[in-house]
């Protein structure tokens, strides 16, 4: 997949410091690099009058300038376009392994994958319950189940002011108090359960099965991020959808907040096969990097294999049925709209985020894309916000996607994932086998569930790949 040649921009950057490295105090020249990618290549880089061009006349103005900021992470939080309001998922990080793990999925976790919610009473109590949990994390070890709802963290009671100093700091393990429901306003128990956390990599391939409905067998797929490290197993699942002959395919990106963008082309590529090398996104990058980008760069188009030449086990499929929810984000989003112009695309659940721009890693080397010759004096990396994100008919959906079929989940009644019985497979299923889309069980649960609880936060919000998309390296 051909994204970006970043020597290209070579031609407009600002001139560079005319001292060696070794006469740049460390911090300085950390944050030269961090200007100077970010005046190459951020989406927003016109909107920013400290990015501009013109902005400086000497190398010794911006000197001046960059020796102002205390740290890289203060001057690119400096230079963001209307930070978490515009802009609310560029990165940096100060070790770039850190970063490349993050973006392959790897975390400190116990396994529990949760979200919080706020009491129906409207009061600053908060209540967690269980998504999932990960298999081979001591979250599964001591039998944390979908479900489970818990309202205490290390014996104190969740509330507004408190639950991500509980949840989401760096000690090393927590005990959470499990909770009765009690229609929205949990009550704890004294059970109690101690979790420690891990270093841990996540398959994103949650659940891959064929279940057998009616005569029809239907290919089920819980997949949780599009991670490229991944792509292979990907691959494996729909070598078994196609040997088991199934007719119909149910993705379940409800808990997907996104990932590399090439996955997403081939996993396109996977569920249709019949439209190899047609567009199935495109970029829209800064004027600066458009003027000199050769536009084919700018196209992603299905794939006919994998990175290492691997042929992509392809379904040929017209139809397919996504199960979203709020937390499905840009890739899972850009598959949708970018199959929507070829297939009939059916989603099941509630409205996604809204999620339309993507990113790359910017290294500080000559090429800015790779580690080459990179600079050795420090480990700084930047994840910034590049483009924008198109389907073939130059269309996104800023605002998220309108389910075909709405109906949400019952924190009450969650069901097992993968299980026919789930609230939103079933709802699904329905539809695939009946072709009806009416469903007052759905009209019940938005009303009962919506309009009294409040989603505050999540257990993967915590990550700096929350709600990202990454553009990768040529190859």
């Amino acid at each position: 997949m051909k994204v970006y040649k970043l020597s290209l921009v070579f031609i407009v950057l600002s001139s560079v410091f005319s001292c060696s490295r070794d006469e740049v105090p460390n911090d300085v020249e950390i944050n030269n690099f961090v200007w100077k990618g970010l005046n190459a290549y951020y989406l927003w880089q016109e909107n920013i009058p400290d990015l501009s061009d013109t902005r400086f006349s000497s190398d010794q103005q911006l000197y001046n300038y960059l020796s102002g900021f205390d740290s890289p992470k203060t001057l690119f939080e400096n230079l963001i376009y209307k930070k978490n309001v515009v802009d609310k998922w560029s990165w940096i990080a100060d070790n770039y392994t850190t970063l490349e793990e993050a973006l392959q999925g790897t975390s400190l976790t116990t396994g529990m994958e949760f979200e919080i919610i706020g009491y129906e009473d409207q009061s600053a109590n908060m209540f967690g319950y269980v998504r999932y949990v990960n298999p081979g994390t001591d979250a599964k070890v001591k039998g944390v189940k979908r479900g489970m709802i818990f309202n205490e963290v290390n014996g104190v009671r969740l509330t507004k002011s408190n639950y991500r100093e509980l949840l989401f700091s760096k000690t090393p393990s927590i005990i959470i108090t499990l909770a009765d429901y009690n229609s929205g306003s949990p009550i704890a128990t004294t059970n109690t359960i101690s979790l420690t956390k891990d270093k841990y990599t996540e398959n994103p391939i949650h659940i891959s099965k064929t279940l057998n409905i009616d005569g029809k067998k239907i290919g089920y797929l819980m997949y949780n991020a599009f991670v490229s490290s991944f792509d292979d197993q990907l691959n494996q699942s729909f070598s078994t959808f196609k040997s088991e002959g199934i007719t119909d395919l149910i993705i379940d990106l409800r808990y997907n907040y996104g990932g590399f963008v090439k996955s997403a082309a081939r996993l396109g590529s996977m569920i249709t096969g019949q439209f190899t090398n047609e567009i199935f996104a495109k970029q829209l990058w800064n004027n600066k990097y458009m003027n000199v980008v050769n536009p084919d760069f700018l196209i992603d188009r299905f794939p006919s294999t994998l990175g290492n030449n691997t042929a992509i086990n392809s379904l040929n499929l017209s139809r397919i049925y996504f199960i979203t929810t709020a937390s499905t984000a840009s890739a899972s989003e850009l598959i949708i709209n970018s199959l929507d112009p070829y297939i009939d695309v059916k989603t099941i659940g509630t409205k996604t985020r809204g999620k339309y721009v993507a990113s790359i890693t910017l290294y500080d080397s000559p090429t800015f894309s790779s580690k080459n010759n990179i600079n050795p004096n420090h480990n700084w990396a930047m994840q910034p916000i590049v483009s924008q994100t198109f389907n073939k008919d130059d269309k996104n959906q800023k605002e998220g996607i309108i389910p075909f079929i709405e109906i949400e989940e019952d924190y009450g009644n969650l069901g097992n994932l993968g299980e026919i019985d789930e609230p939103l497979l079933q709802r699904t299923i329905q539809l695939i086998t009946t072709g009806s889309r009416s469903s007052r069980r759905g009209k019940i649960a938005r009303k009962s569930l919506s309009n009294r609880l409040r989603v505050i936060n999540n257990s993967k919000s915590r990550l700096p790949t929350y709600n990202n998309m990454y553009i990768g390296e040529p190859e």
